[in-house]
């Protein structure tokens, strides 16, 4: 295991395992802890599913099984699990505040999204027609 990689540890996954599907059709499942600690990793770090460590498996696995698993709903179970743990829960912090404040930084700082014109703002004729 490499520095600095999340891994779910034993107190953590007693408290999620009950929450995973079973019996579920198609090709046998690969190691399920090992593929949701790459899925909570890449979600704290905010990469891209290509970008996920070798140690966690294939990029495909990662992003197939986080996709199925939230169309269905799984997540929200698997994560108030997480937080239930005490000093030993995961600090998790997913959503996409972080990108939409990029976006609004200038309204934020009280500057307007939309700039006038020079030539309308000192009052010369428009430049186009209606």
């Amino acid at each position: 295991m490499r520095k600095g990689l999340f891994w779910l540890n034993d107190k953590q996954w007693a408290q999620i395992e009950p929450h995973l599907p079973m019996n579920q059709t198609g090709p046998a499942r690969d190691d399920d802890r090992r593929i949701i600690s790459g899925i909570i990793h890449m979600l704290q770090c905010g990469a891209r599913w290509r970008d996920c460590p070798p140690d966690y498996g294939p990029y495909t696995t990662i992003y197939n099984r986080f996709n199925r698993s939230a169309k269905r709903g799984h997540w929200q179970a698997i994560f108030e699990a997480l937080a239930r743990c005490g000093k030993d829960g995961v600090t998790l912090s997913i959503d996409s505040t972080s990108i939409k404040r990029i976006a609004r930084r200038a309204a934020e700082k009280g500057g307007s999204m939309n700039k006038r014109s020079a030539t309308r703002a000192v009052g010369g004729p428009r430049k186009s027609m209606r």
